[in-house]
Protein backbone atom coordinates (compact mmCIF):
# COMPACT_ATOMS: atom_id res chain seq x y z
CA UNK A 1 0.00 0.00 0.00
CA UNK A 2 1.31 3.31 -1.33
CA UNK A 3 0.35 7.08 0.60
CA UNK A 4 1.77 8.73 -2.26
CA UNK A 5 -1.51 10.01 -4.31
CA UNK A 6 -1.23 9.16 -8.46
CA UNK A 7 -4.08 11.64 -8.02
CA UNK A 8 -1.73 14.68 -8.41
CA UNK A 9 0.40 13.87 -11.51
CA UNK A 10 1.34 12.31 -14.14
CA UNK A 11 4.20 13.83 -15.43
CA UNK A 12 7.53 12.57 -16.19
CA UNK A 13 9.23 14.90 -13.86
CA UNK A 14 6.45 14.16 -11.13
CA UNK A 15 6.92 10.61 -11.85
CA UNK A 16 10.13 10.52 -11.37
CA UNK A 17 10.35 12.73 -7.94
CA UNK A 18 7.49 10.20 -6.50
CA UNK A 19 9.81 7.03 -7.64
CA UNK A 20 12.85 8.35 -5.38
CA UNK A 21 10.27 9.18 -2.61
CA UNK A 22 8.68 6.24 -2.48
CA UNK A 23 12.89 4.31 -2.67
CA UNK A 24 13.38 7.11 0.83
CA UNK A 25 10.17 6.36 2.05
CA UNK A 26 11.40 2.55 2.96
CA UNK A 27 14.63 4.03 4.94
CA UNK A 28 15.49 5.74 7.69
CA UNK A 29 18.01 8.44 5.93
CA UNK A 30 17.59 11.66 6.24
CA UNK A 31 16.02 13.74 3.20
CA UNK A 32 15.73 17.37 1.95
CA UNK A 33 13.43 18.68 0.06
CA UNK A 34 13.71 21.74 -2.09
CA UNK A 35 11.74 23.50 -4.25
CA UNK A 36 9.69 27.03 -4.68
CA UNK A 37 6.93 28.00 -2.19
CA UNK A 38 3.68 26.51 -2.70
CA UNK A 39 5.24 23.13 -4.99
CA UNK A 40 3.72 20.43 -1.89
CA UNK A 41 7.25 20.27 -0.13
CA UNK A 42 4.94 19.70 3.50
CA UNK A 43 2.66 17.52 1.27
CA UNK A 44 5.75 15.16 0.01
CA UNK A 45 7.47 14.91 3.49
CA UNK A 46 3.98 13.63 4.74
CA UNK A 47 3.83 11.23 2.45
CA UNK A 48 7.09 9.65 3.61
CA UNK A 49 6.45 9.61 6.53
CA UNK A 50 3.09 7.88 6.05
CA UNK A 51 4.71 4.93 4.09
CA UNK A 52 7.66 4.73 6.27
CA UNK A 53 7.96 2.12 9.12
CA UNK A 54 7.63 4.98 11.50
CA UNK A 55 4.13 5.57 10.27
CA UNK A 56 2.42 5.23 13.73
CA UNK A 57 4.97 6.98 15.42
CA UNK A 58 4.64 11.26 16.55
CA UNK A 59 4.95 12.97 13.10
CA UNK A 60 6.06 16.71 14.42
CA UNK A 61 6.24 19.96 11.87
CA UNK A 62 8.26 23.42 12.35
CA UNK A 63 8.34 26.21 10.18
CA UNK A 64 11.72 27.07 11.58
CA UNK A 65 10.60 30.70 10.04
CA UNK A 66 8.07 31.32 12.83
CA UNK A 67 9.60 31.57 15.74
CA UNK A 68 11.75 34.29 17.28
CA UNK A 69 15.60 33.49 17.33
CA UNK A 70 15.39 33.21 20.97
CA UNK A 71 12.89 30.75 21.16
CA UNK A 72 13.71 28.14 18.72
CA UNK A 73 16.51 26.21 20.66
CA UNK A 74 14.17 25.76 23.80
CA UNK A 75 11.43 24.53 21.26
CA UNK A 76 13.47 22.01 19.24
CA UNK A 77 15.55 20.70 22.76
CA UNK A 78 13.48 21.77 25.54
CA UNK A 79 14.98 23.07 28.67
CA UNK A 80 15.45 22.79 32.15
CA UNK A 81 13.75 24.69 35.10
CA UNK A 82 15.53 27.88 35.66
CA UNK A 83 17.50 27.47 32.60
CA UNK A 84 16.78 31.20 31.52
CA UNK A 85 14.61 34.25 32.16
CA UNK A 86 11.28 32.50 32.71
CA UNK A 87 11.89 29.15 32.06
CA UNK A 88 9.70 28.46 35.38
CA UNK A 89 8.87 24.41 34.52
CA UNK A 90 10.85 21.81 32.47
CA UNK A 91 10.13 21.93 28.91
CA UNK A 92 9.87 19.13 26.54
CA UNK A 93 11.55 19.99 23.40
CA UNK A 94 10.02 18.23 19.63
CA UNK A 95 12.99 16.17 19.61
CA UNK A 96 11.53 14.65 22.46
CA UNK A 97 8.44 14.65 21.13
CA UNK A 98 8.83 13.09 17.96
CA UNK A 99 10.97 10.42 19.78
CA UNK A 100 10.34 6.99 17.86
CA UNK A 101 9.16 9.06 14.67
CA UNK A 102 9.27 12.03 12.16
CA UNK A 103 10.58 15.79 12.56
CA UNK A 104 9.88 17.96 9.83
CA UNK A 105 11.77 20.88 9.69
CA UNK A 106 10.31 23.36 7.39
CA UNK A 107 12.37 26.27 6.28
CA UNK A 108 15.95 24.96 7.38
CA UNK A 109 17.25 28.06 5.64
CA UNK A 110 15.71 29.90 8.60
CA UNK A 111 17.32 27.74 11.36
CA UNK A 112 19.99 30.05 13.12
CA UNK A 113 23.47 29.40 12.54
CA UNK A 114 23.93 28.41 16.58
CA UNK A 115 21.12 26.02 16.15
CA UNK A 116 22.32 24.56 13.58
CA UNK A 117 25.93 23.54 15.00
CA UNK A 118 23.41 21.76 18.06
CA UNK A 119 21.31 20.06 15.10
CA UNK A 120 24.51 19.10 13.12
CA UNK A 121 25.35 17.47 16.46
CA UNK A 122 22.22 15.41 16.83
CA UNK A 123 22.42 14.42 13.08
CA UNK A 124 25.95 13.06 13.77
CA UNK A 125 25.51 11.55 17.38
CA UNK A 126 21.68 11.49 17.93
CA UNK A 127 22.61 13.81 21.61
CA UNK A 128 19.83 16.08 22.42
CA UNK A 129 20.76 18.67 24.95
CA UNK A 130 18.29 20.43 26.40
CA UNK A 131 18.50 24.39 27.16
CA UNK A 132 20.30 24.24 31.08
CA UNK A 133 21.04 20.50 30.84
CA UNK A 134 24.84 19.27 31.11
CA UNK A 135 24.38 15.52 30.20
CA UNK A 136 22.67 15.11 26.26
CA UNK A 137 19.81 12.02 26.28
CA UNK A 138 20.02 10.27 22.99
CA UNK A 139 16.52 10.12 21.18
CA UNK A 140 15.66 8.22 17.81
CA UNK A 141 14.18 11.19 15.29
CA UNK A 142 14.29 10.62 11.67
CA UNK A 143 14.76 14.23 9.91
CA UNK A 144 13.03 16.01 6.81
CA UNK A 145 14.21 19.09 5.71
CA UNK A 146 12.34 21.12 3.60
CA UNK A 147 13.88 24.74 1.72
CA UNK A 148 13.07 27.18 -0.85
CA UNK A 149 15.82 28.84 -0.71
CA UNK A 150 19.71 27.79 -2.54
CA UNK A 151 21.29 26.98 0.51
CA UNK A 152 24.80 26.84 -1.63
CA UNK A 153 24.49 30.96 -1.89
CA UNK A 154 23.16 30.87 1.80
CA UNK A 155 26.70 28.78 2.50
CA UNK A 156 28.92 31.49 0.77
CA UNK A 157 26.93 34.30 2.56
CA UNK A 158 27.93 32.25 5.70
CA UNK A 159 24.44 32.36 6.71
CA UNK A 160 24.59 28.25 6.25
CA UNK A 161 26.88 25.43 7.51
CA UNK A 162 28.70 23.75 4.86
CA UNK A 163 28.76 20.44 6.79
CA UNK A 164 24.77 20.90 7.79
CA UNK A 165 23.95 20.48 4.40
CA UNK A 166 26.01 17.68 3.42
CA UNK A 167 24.30 15.76 6.39
CA UNK A 168 21.05 17.24 5.53
CA UNK A 169 21.56 16.15 1.86
CA UNK A 170 21.80 13.00 1.61
CA UNK A 171 18.79 12.20 -0.72
CA UNK A 172 17.83 15.32 -2.18
CA UNK A 173 14.14 15.56 -3.37
CA UNK A 174 12.93 18.16 -5.63
CA UNK A 175 9.70 18.96 -6.22
CA UNK A 176 9.46 20.78 -9.71
CA UNK A 177 7.44 23.98 -10.35
CA UNK A 178 3.91 24.07 -11.81
CA UNK A 179 4.99 25.86 -14.55
CA UNK A 180 7.43 22.86 -15.13
CA UNK A 181 4.78 20.40 -15.33
CA UNK A 182 1.98 21.96 -16.82
CA UNK A 183 1.00 18.19 -18.50
CA UNK A 184 -0.18 17.62 -14.88
CA UNK A 185 -2.92 20.88 -14.10
CA UNK A 186 -6.00 19.31 -15.75
CA UNK A 187 -5.54 16.56 -13.43
CA UNK A 188 -4.57 18.44 -10.62
CA UNK A 189 -7.65 20.79 -11.05
CA UNK A 190 -9.96 17.41 -11.06
CA UNK A 191 -8.24 16.40 -7.72
CA UNK A 192 -9.23 19.84 -6.36
CA UNK A 193 -11.89 20.10 -7.94
CA UNK A 194 -13.75 17.02 -6.27
CA UNK A 195 -12.03 17.59 -2.83
CA UNK A 196 -13.91 21.41 -2.77
CA UNK A 197 -17.12 19.38 -3.77
CA UNK A 198 -16.66 17.31 -1.64
CA UNK A 199 -15.81 19.49 1.25
CA UNK A 200 -18.80 22.04 0.83
CA UNK A 201 -21.19 19.50 -0.38
CA UNK A 202 -21.77 21.41 -4.05
CA UNK A 203 -21.89 20.72 -7.48
CA UNK A 204 -18.82 20.69 -9.05
CA UNK A 205 -17.88 22.90 -12.12
CA UNK A 206 -16.08 22.45 -15.14
CA UNK A 207 -13.74 24.02 -17.37
CA UNK A 208 -13.93 24.28 -20.90
CA UNK A 209 -11.34 24.11 -23.33
CA UNK A 210 -10.37 27.70 -23.77
CA UNK A 211 -10.10 27.92 -19.85
CA UNK A 212 -8.13 25.07 -19.81
CA UNK A 213 -5.93 26.34 -22.07
CA UNK A 214 -5.30 29.59 -20.39
CA UNK A 215 -4.38 27.95 -17.09
CA UNK A 216 -2.12 25.98 -18.84
CA UNK A 217 -0.40 29.04 -20.07
CA UNK A 218 -0.02 30.88 -17.05
CA UNK A 219 3.27 31.18 -15.10
CA UNK A 220 1.51 30.20 -11.45
CA UNK A 221 4.21 32.36 -9.30
CA UNK A 222 2.17 30.55 -6.19
CA UNK A 223 2.48 27.03 -8.22
CA UNK A 224 0.21 24.44 -6.44
CA UNK A 225 -1.08 25.99 -3.38
CA UNK A 226 -2.00 28.79 -5.91
CA UNK A 227 -3.96 26.54 -8.57
CA UNK A 228 -5.81 24.65 -5.61
CA UNK A 229 -7.03 27.99 -4.31
CA UNK A 230 -8.39 28.80 -7.00
CA UNK A 231 -10.05 25.76 -7.67
CA UNK A 232 -11.67 26.28 -4.36
CA UNK A 233 -12.62 29.69 -5.30
CA UNK A 234 -14.34 29.11 -8.50
CA UNK A 235 -16.02 25.79 -7.57
CA UNK A 236 -17.97 27.48 -4.36
CA UNK A 237 -18.65 31.07 -6.63
CA UNK A 238 -19.46 28.50 -9.57
CA UNK A 239 -20.29 25.57 -8.26
CA UNK A 240 -22.52 23.38 -10.91
CA UNK A 241 -21.55 25.69 -13.97
CA UNK A 242 -18.84 25.95 -16.91
CA UNK A 243 -16.34 27.96 -16.68
CA UNK A 244 -14.67 29.79 -19.09
CA UNK A 245 -12.06 32.23 -19.31
CA UNK A 246 -14.19 35.36 -18.67
CA UNK A 247 -14.55 33.53 -15.48
CA UNK A 248 -10.94 33.34 -14.88
CA UNK A 249 -9.44 36.28 -12.38
CA UNK A 250 -7.56 39.23 -14.44
CA UNK A 251 -4.17 37.96 -14.21
CA UNK A 252 -4.94 34.84 -16.75
CA UNK A 253 -6.16 37.78 -18.72
CA UNK A 254 -2.89 37.78 -20.98
CA UNK A 255 -2.64 34.16 -21.16
CA UNK A 256 -5.98 34.20 -23.56
CA UNK A 257 -5.77 34.44 -27.23
CA UNK A 258 -8.20 34.36 -29.84
CA UNK A 259 -7.13 31.66 -32.14
CA UNK A 260 -6.41 33.88 -34.88
CA UNK A 261 -3.15 35.05 -33.07
CA UNK A 262 -1.95 31.81 -32.98
CA UNK A 263 1.53 31.49 -34.03
CA UNK A 264 1.30 27.76 -35.74
CA UNK A 265 -1.89 27.93 -38.00
CA UNK A 266 -3.54 24.15 -38.83
CA UNK A 267 -3.40 23.11 -41.78
CA UNK A 268 -6.69 22.89 -43.99
CA UNK A 269 -5.52 18.60 -44.65
CA UNK A 270 -4.55 18.18 -40.83
CA UNK A 271 -1.68 17.13 -39.70
CA UNK A 272 0.20 13.70 -37.54
CA UNK A 273 1.05 15.81 -34.65
CA UNK A 274 2.91 12.59 -33.47
CA UNK A 275 5.42 13.27 -36.52
CA UNK A 276 5.39 16.87 -36.09
CA UNK A 277 6.33 16.62 -32.34
CA UNK A 278 9.53 14.35 -33.51
CA UNK A 279 10.49 16.67 -35.65
CA UNK A 280 10.57 19.70 -33.89
CA UNK A 281 12.58 17.65 -30.73
CA UNK A 282 14.97 16.66 -34.00
CA UNK A 283 15.53 20.37 -34.55
CA UNK A 284 15.93 21.58 -31.24
CA UNK A 285 18.68 18.65 -30.75
CA UNK A 286 20.35 19.49 -34.06
CA UNK A 287 20.45 23.11 -32.75
CA UNK A 288 22.00 22.54 -29.40
CA UNK A 289 24.23 19.99 -30.63
CA UNK A 290 22.66 17.35 -28.55
CA UNK A 291 21.76 19.43 -25.09
CA UNK A 292 19.04 17.89 -23.88
CA UNK A 293 18.59 20.68 -20.76
CA UNK A 294 19.14 23.46 -23.68
CA UNK A 295 16.71 21.54 -25.80
CA UNK A 296 14.14 20.91 -23.24
CA UNK A 297 14.22 25.12 -22.85
CA UNK A 298 13.95 25.58 -26.38
CA UNK A 299 10.92 23.77 -26.12
CA UNK A 300 9.75 25.01 -23.30
CA UNK A 301 8.96 21.62 -21.52
CA UNK A 302 11.50 19.75 -18.93
CA UNK A 303 14.11 18.02 -19.26
CA UNK A 304 12.81 14.93 -17.81
CA UNK A 305 9.35 15.72 -20.36
CA UNK A 306 11.78 15.68 -23.31
CA UNK A 307 13.70 12.34 -22.17
CA UNK A 308 10.58 11.09 -22.06
CA UNK A 309 9.87 11.93 -25.69
CA UNK A 310 12.96 11.10 -27.15
CA UNK A 311 12.22 7.60 -25.99
CA UNK A 312 8.76 7.73 -27.12
CA UNK A 313 9.75 8.57 -30.74
CA UNK A 314 12.86 6.43 -30.64
CA UNK A 315 14.90 9.15 -31.68
CA UNK A 316 19.17 8.87 -31.42
CA UNK A 317 20.41 10.19 -28.02
CA UNK A 318 24.05 10.37 -29.12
Amino acid sequence: MSNFNSNIGQSPAFESLIRSARMVASTDVTVLIKGETGTGKEMLATAIQQDSARADKPFITLNCAALPEGLVESELFGHKKGAFTGAVANKQGLFQAANGGTLFLDEINSLPISIQTKLLRFLESGECLAVGETKPSIMDVRIIAATNADLNKQIVAGEFRQDLYFRLNVVPLELPSLKQRTEDIETLIKHFIAQCSAKHSIDPPKFNRQALKALRSYHWPGNIRELRNLCERLSILLAGQTIDPENLPHEFNSCISAPTDSAFILPEQGLQLDDLEADLIHQALVRTNGNRSKSARLLGISRDTLLYRIQKHGLATH
